[in-house]
């Protein structure tokens, strides 16, 4: 245990003594029977942005995938490493989630990233920037209104990305048969982090306003 993060075993440790304890039987029955949750959200890797944290799951209510700007790539059966769609079809194929939730959230780092490119990539493999190229068009065409404050274009590009992953979503057959079919229903999200405000977006229109308003 040499070196590994202090942080983590505290954490670990407070678990165990906590939240494990009072949801032991949960965690057992998890175990014998397997998970089964009928929610799977797309969100970003942001340490700010943590769904489980959100909306306040315990242990086998979500299934969850995270990703630099919480993208869903369009369906390339390419043969090459796709670990989004790889969930995606686990989530959908295999556990027969009835609820798909793309997340997206306030200051986003790659959403920033997709606005105002890089001179240089992090690294000769510019990882993120060939992943943040999804949106290439999109933030074209944001960053070309005047109209807009940056702060106007970073959270507009995040709403629009989410609309963008849920039309990428549909070009997977397995999510398009079942979504025609009622049988999987896809939702859309954005959170703000200094507000704590959920915005949800109205899947007839695509605007996003908080529930209730």
């Amino acid at each position: 245990m040499k070196n590994f993060p202090a942080r983590l075993l505290k954490g670990y440790q407070d678990f165990m003594e906590g939240r494990y304890t009072t949801e032991r039987d949960r965690y057992h029955e998890l175990a014998e029977t397997g998970q089964k949750p009928e929610i799977l959200v797309i969100a970003c890797c942001d340490s700010r942005a943590a769904p489980e944290t959100i909306f306040n799951c315990g242990p086998g209510e979500l299934f969850v995938v995270r990703n630099v700007a919480n993208l869903v790539p369009p369906y390339e059966p390419d043969g090459s490493y796709h670990a989004t769609s790889a969930a995606l079809e686990f989530a959908v194929q295999a556990l027969r989630v009835k609820h798909i939730l793309v997340m997206g959230h306030g200051r986003c780092g790659g959403i920033s990233a997709a606005l105002d490119p890089a001179d240089k990539p992090l690294s000769p493999g510019d990882f993120i920037g060939q992943w943040m190229s999804m949106l290439a068009p999109l933030a074209e065409q944001v960053s070309s209104s005047d109209a807009l404050t940056k702060a106007e274009r970073q959270t507009a590009l995040e709403r629009i990305s989410v609309r963008n992953s849920i039309t990428n979503l549909m070009t997977f057959p397995c999510v398009d048969i079942l979504a025609r079919k009622g049988k999987l229903t896809l939702h859309g999200a954005w959170f703000d982090i200094s507000t704590g405000e959920l915005w949800v977006m109205n899947s007839d229109t695509g605007d996003f306003a908080r529930p209730g308003r």
